[in-house]
Formats: structure tokens, sequence, C-alpha cells
């Protein structure tokens, strides 16, 4: 086996060409070597023969072809999944080099979850950039189903959030800041905002904001109302909007749900209230999921160091909710 490997990395190391990864990467997209040729200008003849190529150099079959076209084997999702980690390392250190001639001190891109969008997150933005105030960061707003295969291709650096489930943890780390607890908060004018000892049958009536299907908090909430003799709501909107949410929630009488320390200032403000009710799902670990130390710019683990940073300031709002 080690005899193996040393050969096919190299023949990699020689022979390998971007051009061969790029045709990869668009016929695992196309699911047609022809379309993917037409696509980087080169004949179907020639680009049969790089992927002939790849396939002897790598020792395995990279595509199994059927009526609608090629499908990627195991080894050629494998290859493909690698070739889009490579591309997105090229563009990240071309990013890199062009704010760094613009005078920036490097770049990150934080893919943001609900569990850490309005107060993690902005915390270590503050500290990161107290110690690097010309650092290019970017924010992207998703859901894991999102995010995470985002991260496995390089085109975020980092996952901040609840942790995901065991599907999306296949070559990720990941590093638990605390644990959440979900609570149900209302406008400061619904008719249960201020009743005490809520029971689940003075909600159903009113309608709810539930995070998206594919979320581990949304099925342990529709396992929920399963439960309670298949309960539906009358009105149920999906949102991982926190803006939308608040406002939704000031404006109508919904029902959210929220992770504790999210709703924790606006709820001290005024602008929410949590009801007397104790969810009883949605307890989960927050933190940060990553491809690895190596993986990380100088900007990127600057930014984790800050997240852990604010993190240890957040433990202590946390235990006082």
């Amino acid at each position: 086996m080690a005899a193996r490997h040393t050969r096919i990395v190299e023949r990699a190391l020689t022979r390998l060409k971007l051009r061969q990864l790029r045709l990869l990467v668009a016929v695992g997209q196309h699911g047609s070597i022809q379309s993917a040729a037409r696509d980087l200008s080169i004949s179907q003849p020639a680009a049969t023969k790089m992927i002939q190529d790849l396939e002897l150099d790598f020792e395995v079959k990279l595509f199994e072809r059927t009526n609608r076209g090629v499908v990627p084997t195991v080894f050629g999702d494998s290859l493909i999944r690698h070739g889009k980690l490579i591309f997105a390392q090229v563009s990240n250190a071309a990013q890199e080099l062009d704010d760094l001639n613009e005078g920036n001190a490097g770049r990150v891109v934080v893919g943001t979850l609900l569990a850490a969008s309005p107060s993690l997150l902005p915390l270590a933005v503050e500290q990161l950039l107290k110690d690097r105030p010309k650092v290019a960061i970017k924010i992207v707003e998703g859901t894991n189903e999102v995010l995470m295969p985002a991260l496995l291709s390089g085109e975020i650096d980092m996952v901040v959030g609840r942790l995901p489930d065991h599907r999306h943890r296949q070559h990720t780390s990941q590093e638990k800041f605390f644990d959440e607890r979900i609570v149900a908060v209302v406008g400061t004018q619904h008719p249960l905002a201020a009743r005490a000892n809520v029971s689940f049958d003075q909600l159903k009536p009113y309608g709810w904001i539930l995070p998206p299907i594919e979320t581990t908090l949304r099925r342990q909430c529709d396992q929920f109302f399963v439960r309670q003799d298949q309960y539906a709501p009358e009105t149920a909107i999906e949102s991982v909007s926190y803006l939308a949410n608040r406002s939704l929630l000031r404006s109508h009488n919904f029902i959210g749900l929220m992770p504790a320390h999210v709703a924790a200032l606006d709820i001290q403000n005024g602008l929410l209230a949590a009801l007397d009710w104790v969810a009883p799902f949605g307890a989960g670990p927050v933190g940060v999921s990553y491809r690895g130390s190596q993986s990380l710019s100088p900007a990127s683990a600057a930014f984790l160091e800050a997240l852990r940073g604010a993190a240890e300031e957040m433990h202590g709002r946390i235990e006082a909710l």
C-alpha cells in the first residue's frame, strides 16, 4: 500500500495539471464529458483522453457511463471534492495576496448560523479588529446544510454556530464553546408575554416562527408537535433571519424559538419577552467547525482565537440566563 501511495503521489506531482482537475470538476457538475469539454473549449476526444489519463495516474475508475451521461464513482466524488478544494485554495491565495497588496492584513470568510450571528460573532469580529484593523472579513449566513458543503469545498474558512450532527462531521475539526438551550419568545404585546406557568395547550392557538425543515432543531420541534396529538400550527413561518423574526414577533402574536443567549439582549431591553414555558427540545453545543488548523490562513487563525475569547466572555452571560 505504501509503495502504491508513493507511486500515485509521484505521478500527481509530476504529471497532474490544473486543466485536468478543471475538467474533472466540470464533468461532475454537468454529468457529461461533452458538455464539460464545451465549457472548457476543448474537443470531446481530448477531454476523454484527459479523464483516462487521470484514471491511469490514480489507478481508479472515476466515472460510470449511464444512459443519461456519466456519474462519478466514489473515487470520482472524492477527487472532485479535493479538486474543488485546490481551486478554492488557489482563489484564497490570490485574494490574500490582493488584500495584502491593498494594505489589508489578510482575509477571512465565516459562515454563521442563528446561534452565533447576534452575539458571539460580533464579539469575535470586534476582538479581531482590535489586533488586525485592516483585516477583510466576509460573513455568510445560512444553515448547516448550505454552509458545511461550502466549508468542505474551501469557499468559506469556518462555520460558527450550533455544531452539526454526524453527517457533516467528516473531514472537519470541531471545537465546542458552550451549550445552548432553546427558549420560546414573543413580542411584549403578546397575550401570553406576562403569563406565568404557560402550558403547551395555551400556545396552540398562535402562529409559530420555526427554523428551516432541514435543521436539527426543526426536526426536534416537529417530533415534539407529533407527540402532542399531531399538533400542526395554523400559521408556520420558516426563517433563519433574526432581524425578520424579531420584527414579526413585535408586530404579530407569533411564537418564536431561539437559543437563549441569542434573544437575551432583546429580552433585557424590553423588545421581546421569554415565555414561561420550558421547551423540551433543542439543547445542543455551539462552537466552530473548520477543515483543520493547517488549512487556516493567518487571518483565519487569528479569528479562531478571537472566537475563543468571545466565547469566554459570553460564558458568564449564559450562566445568568
